[in-house]
């Protein structure tokens, strides 16, 4: 789907080990008990911009206090409805999904684009625009909160590439082979 010069689209996600990717609430804190920005430095390394929709925007802000840095190079969100007040740290999008992808990939400059959110990463997964998914496996169970994946989401076959430990936390990644 993509070549090396590009960069991979990947979606990037922490889960509990029952499949939840945020708790009730879109609760996000418990992840950082857990995962911190160098847990696996690599992963920062090779990223060159992040694309988020609204909802996720949103979480990341209310949680920016809470000295959880991340730097993954340009901040893209695609939303229906801009903020009245601009982020002048953050691009948003009004466009489709495929601009939406193409605009923050150019942005990467080479290196990976980071698809984050569920939403816009089931939007992702559905046309295919995704190369691969890394998944931070965290030893909770939480019970409720928002699924790794939503119920309309079709099949999608993965193969495996690698699965790594760092403390607590097992990173697993996949390349997408086939969706829908």
């Amino acid at each position: 789907m993509s070549d090396v010069s590009t960069g991979n689209v990947v979606v990037n996600r922490a889960m509990s080990l029952d499949g939840f990717i945020a708790g009730p609430g879109h609760a996000m804190d418990w992840i950082f008990e857990y995962l911190t920005a160098d847990t696996f430095p690599e992963v920062m390394a090779a990223t060159g911009a992040m694309l988020v929709g609204r909802g996720t925007y949103e979480v990341a802000k209310r949680m920016a206090d809470q000295d959880t840095p991340y730097d993954g190079g340009g901040q893209f969100v695609l939303t229906h409805e801009p903020p009245d007040e601009p982020d002048p740290t953050v691009t948003f999008l009004t466009c489709d999904i495929e601009e939406a992808v193409a605009t923050a990939r150019s942005a990467a400059g080479g290196k990976n684009l980071e698809i984050l959110g569920a939403d816009v990463a089931a939007q992702c997964l559905q046309r295919g625009l995704v190369d691969e998914i890394l998944v931070y496996v965290l030893p909770v169970l939480l019970g409720d909160g928002v699924r790794f994946s939503p119920p309309s989401l079709d099949r999608i076959d993965l193969e495996p590439l690698s699965s790594t430990q760092s403390g607590a936390v097992t990173m697993l990644r996949f390349r997408v082979l086939s969706s829908g």
